[in-house]
């Protein structure tokens, strides 16, 4: 228990021996916010008497103490409903912990996901790649057998001129051997 002290204040001129268990200090802060009250309503009105500004100081404070009593209830009112709430609010923020928890798991196997179609696809690049020099190669080799078959087509195409213009020659032979031969078949008949 705390002991009692006996603390000598000053109010309006007068002073007073206090008796309580506060500390000096906020004791002596109070004397003097009173006394300071007391000043400012005598500054107002200089003919009122001592037990008059006295009152009208003591209905000032009181007048202080009950407007902030009652913010302060107004305050608790505000206070106490979110702190009706606060065991929502935790198990909300559980909730999110899960739902954080659950898509933290999603997220590493879509990231495993998008590593092993990244090393899927840097294989089908590669394949891509041997596939197109591949081609290439196909592609000189083709353009190298067009050529070729033009060439041949073209000693075709000479060979069948040579051969149609040998076929005349034969046939021309043939005939002046046919005509030769009938004009030794016509000098015996």
């Amino acid at each position: 228990m705390t002991e009692k002290k006996k603390i000598q204040i000053a109010i309006d001129g007068r002073n007073f021996t206090v008796i309580g268990t506060e500390p000096e200090e906020y004791v002596r802060k109070i004397a003097d916010y009173v006394d300071s009250k007391i000043k400012e309503v005598t500054s107002k009105n200089d003919r009122l008497g001592q037990i008059m500004a006295t009152t009208l100081a003591a209905l000032n404070i009181s007048d202080e103490l009950h407007k902030t009593k009652e913010r302060l209830m107004e305050l608790e009112r505000q206070a106490k409903d979110p702190m009706e709430k606060y065991d929502d609010v935790i198990e909300e923020l559980e909730k999110a912990k899960n739902i954080i928890k659950k898509l933290e798991g999603e997220c590493s196997s879509y990231k495993e996901q998008v590593e092993k179609l990244q090393s899927e696809l840097d294989e089908a690049q590669k394949e891509k790649e041997k596939l197109n020099q591949a081609l290439e190669l196909k592609e000189k080799e083709l353009l190298e057998n067009q050529k070729m078959i033009k060439s041949l087509q073209d000693k075709i195409f000479d060979s069948q001129i040579e051969l149609i213009e040998t076929k005349k020659e034969l046939g021309e032979l043939l005939r002046r051997f046919d005509d030769s031969k009938n004009l030794f078949s016509k000098e015996d008949a």
